[in-house]
């Protein structure tokens, strides 16, 4: 019968008694063109919705990629006396200043006029300066070096008030250990380095002879006046074994730097423990160096050679445990650049390197990036400073201040950062690293998407591993072999499974099942052997009963046999477990690993995961599948048992090609569900992102890693906007490997159509 509409002059010429069924096609045509554009909406709807999604992610995920932006302020003449300028700072909000000359002045200025606001003096028994050093930039402490050999430690800090509801910024300077400088030597010093820490004070200088010298004091807490009383521990001279003209320790007092700018050679002392500075390791550069700094947290030195060479060092052990210098990484400016300056920012591994050319280039040392290259006027630079927060770069050249409001949000990413192998600080060589937060201010963040990208893809593939044989086998039973009455209740009670919260599932898979895997790991491996061997020896003895003895059993009903069979053979593999364990692994299956095949256990693990996860995503391949096999047309398989072939021939060669596409999308279903699955993984696994594929360890995935920290995470931040990236990454694994699935399905079903 046509699906042609049919209108009222047609339904008049219709013989009598048809104008009711010419009526009811109209309307079902109405209905058929409605339900089709109905359909026609919500795919589009949903392709829409996608995209939205899609668009979301990368709108949050783009910004991590754009770089720095500077917004220039006025450039002014640095106020004051006309000594040379030594030292120039800002405070946290970037809009007071201070400059430090050579005559002991202390100016501080309005950074967007360069009008002053105060002046004072350090105290004139410094006479005057050789140079301005940081001590402790976090609190604003610094010290002032002597041409006499002196040194004074003073702070500058700044008191905030909001008079009429308008922020004003008091600044003033303060000696915390007293106005009496510490004599280190009795001459003009080539470099000096101080540090402060919790427990110590220490000097350390170098004269033009080429000696070191080392003042160390202990903190002591007096009870008179709740302050800190300095004792000195002791004092040292000694002469290394190379000229040195820069001098450079680690704030944990542990390392000292010794460096011939001249000669380009570094050389590396042990602190820690020692009378006497021991030599570890000297180093050759490349060429003369301009100048050496330490990055935030004080533990890489970043050396900046005058050919433009640019290199990061920083302690490492090697194969024997033992400590070296490490040259992790390396920076170069482009040819023809002359390097004239460094500036490091406080709490970031960046740093700036202005030029001859009044050019400035800003890298991010973990991420091994270029962040920043822009031209500032044509003076050569010979002073960069940034503000605390590094919302603000000032560049000196001469006595000319100019001030950049900086917008450099997400320095730390760069795709070798995300996802390739970083040398963290501390570590011994360069590996994928997942850690995104620590109570250390100093701390280096690790944004290593790897990890959790494998974590991801071992738990589906565990999961996976143990699912698809026992779905994939049950269905085929269920749907061919199964009675009609046995599979009513089995086929609905396995689709319930589905029903369960995988929250239940975690919960079970974490507080239960770890611990009884990892007290019955042997009987758990008895089983894995013992089951699958089971199953077919009883099916094989079912078969040489008498005939007049299974004829008793209804067709269809044999998988009721199974059970008790498959509970004797799990009690009795958990019963063979001790002494199998006793006299093969020496009493622990776990111990013995560990001892003979260096394979760790960790109580949450893949297998758990594996089994937890397979139970979860069981039930849809289970389902599908046999939808699939059942929907198979009977006079395919009648067809073929007419002509000879066995039930199993008929199952291999018609049932199960002309379902493949129905069973290849229930397997990618299954996929998709064990890929994006978050409660079971976060609960069953230690959550810990290491890259190791054996099954007795755990893993991090990504959608694990985003529940857990999407909570503790500043929204606009790095770590925010990572956390979406790893959205955006499950996306597009999902998108891809479905479009794939669905290519390869289409196939499929063109390459058995014609059966």
């Amino acid at each position: 019968m046509s699906d042609l509409p049919i209108d009222s002059a047609d339904a008049r010429t219709l013989p009598p008694g048809t104008q009711e069924t010419a009526g009811h096609l109209r309307w079902r045509y109405l209905k058929d063109k409605l339900a089709r554009y109905t359909v026609w909406v919500g795919g589009l709807s949903v392709i829409g919705a996608l995209m939205l999604i899609f668009f979301y992610l990368l709108s949050e995920v783009l910004p991590l990629f754009g770089g720095a932006h500077f917004e220039a302020r006025e450039r002014f003449t640095l106020p004051g006396s006309a000594a040379e300028t030594l030292y120039v700072i800002s405070e946290e909000q970037g809009e007071v200043g201070m400059r430090v000359d050579a005559a002991g002045g202390v100016l501080f200025m309005d950074l967007h006029t360069g009008q002053t606001r105060e002046q004072t003096e350090l105290p004139a028994s410094l006479g005057d300066l050789h140079s301005v050093v940081e001590v402790a930039p976090e609190n604003g402490l610094l010290a002032a070096i002597g041409n006499n050999g002196s040194v004074l430690l003073f702070r500058h800090h700044y008191r905030i008030s909001y008079p009429d509801d308008k922020r004003f910024i008091d600044p003033d300077i303060e000696f915390p250990y007293g106005e009496d400088p510490v004599r280190l030597m009795d001459v003009a010093p080539l470099d000096v380095a101080v540090r402060d820490n919790e427990d110590q004070l220490a000097f350390y200088g170098l004269d033009p002879r080429g000696n070191v010298y080392m003042r160390v004091f202990d903190k002591v807490s007096s009870f008179l006046t709740d302050g800190v009383e300095l004792e000195e521990e002791g004092e040292l001279r000694f002469t290394p074994g190379m000229t040195a003209s820069q001098v450079l320790v680690d704030p944990l007092l542990d390392w000292m730097y010794l460096i011939d700018r001249q000669a380009g050679r570094m050389a590396f002392y042990d602190l820690d423990g020692a009378e006497q500075p021991r030599l570890v390791q000297t180093a050759e550069l490349d060429g003369a160096v301009l100048d050496a700094e330490f990055l935030a947290g004080g533990v890489s030195v970043v050396v900046v050679g005058s050919s433009g060479v640019i290199s990061q060092w920083f302690p490492a052990r090697n194969d024997q445990g033992d400590w070296k210098l490490a040259r992790i990484r390396d920076f170069s400016l482009p040819k023809g650049v002359k390097p004239t300056a460094l500036g490091i920012e406080l709490r970031r591994r960046v740093f700036a390197v202005g030029t001859e050319s009044g050019r400035v280039l800003m890298f991010h040392a973990t991420a091994q990036s270029e962040v920043a290259d822009e031209q500032f006027g044509d003076a050569p630079i010979d002073e960069i400073r940034f503000s605390p927060r590094a919302k603000l770069m000032m560049l000196r050249s001469g006595d000319q201040l100019a001030g950049y409001d900086v917008e450099n949000e997400h320095p730390e990413v760069s795709v070798s950062g995300l996802w390739g192998k970083v040398w963290y600080e501390g570590y011994e060589q360069p590996q994928y690293q997942w850690q995104s937060s620590a109570a250390n201010a100093d701390f280096e963040p690790k944004f290593s998407l790897t990890p959790l990208a494998f974590g991801t893809i071992k738990a589906a593939f565990y999961a996976m591993l143990f699912a698809i044989p026992l779905a994939i086998l049950g269905a085929i039973f269920t749907a061919n072999f199964m009675s009609a009455k046995m599979r009513q209740v089995v086929k609905p009670t396995v689709e319930l499974m589905e029903a369960l919260p995988t929250v239940i599932l975690g919960f079970l898979a974490g507080l239960w099942l770890a611990p009884f895997i990892e007290t019955h790991l042997a009987g758990v491996f008895v089983l894995l052997v013992l089951l699958p061997l089971s199953i077919p020896i009883f099916g094989y003895l079912w078969l040489q009963f008498p005939k007049s003895l299974r004829y008793l059993f209804p067709a269809g009903w044999e998988a009721l046999l199974l059970l008790p069979v498959i509970m004797i053979v799990t009690w009795l593999s958990f019963l063979l477990a001790q002494p199998i364990e006793i006299y093969l692994f020496q009493g622990n299956m776990q111990t013995w690993m560990d001892r003979e095949l260096g394979i760790g256990y960790d109580q949450r693990n893949s297998l758990v995961v594996g089994i937890a996860m397979g139970v979860a995503v069981i039930p849809t391949i289970f389902s599908i599948t046999e939808d699939a096999i059942f929907s198979v047309p009977k006079h395919l398989s009648l067809g073929s048992l007419a002509l000879g072939a066995t039930p199993w021939q008929t199952l291999v060669g018609v049932v199960l090609p002309t379902a493949s596409p129905g069973i290849f999308s229930a397997v990618m279903i299954g996929m998709g569900r064990a890929v994006g699955e978050t409660m079971i993984v976060l609960m069953a696994t230690g959550n810990t992102p290491v890259m190791d594929f054996s099954i007795f360890e755990g893993m991090r995935t990504l959608s694990a890693n985003i529940a857990v920290e999407m909570p503790e995470s500043e929204v606009g931040s790095t770590h925010y906007r990572l956390l979406f990236m790893a959205g955006l990454v499950l996306f597009l694994f999902t998108f891809v490997f479905n479009t794939l699935a669905e290519v390869v399905r289409q196939r499929l079903r063109q390459k058995y159509a014609s059966i």
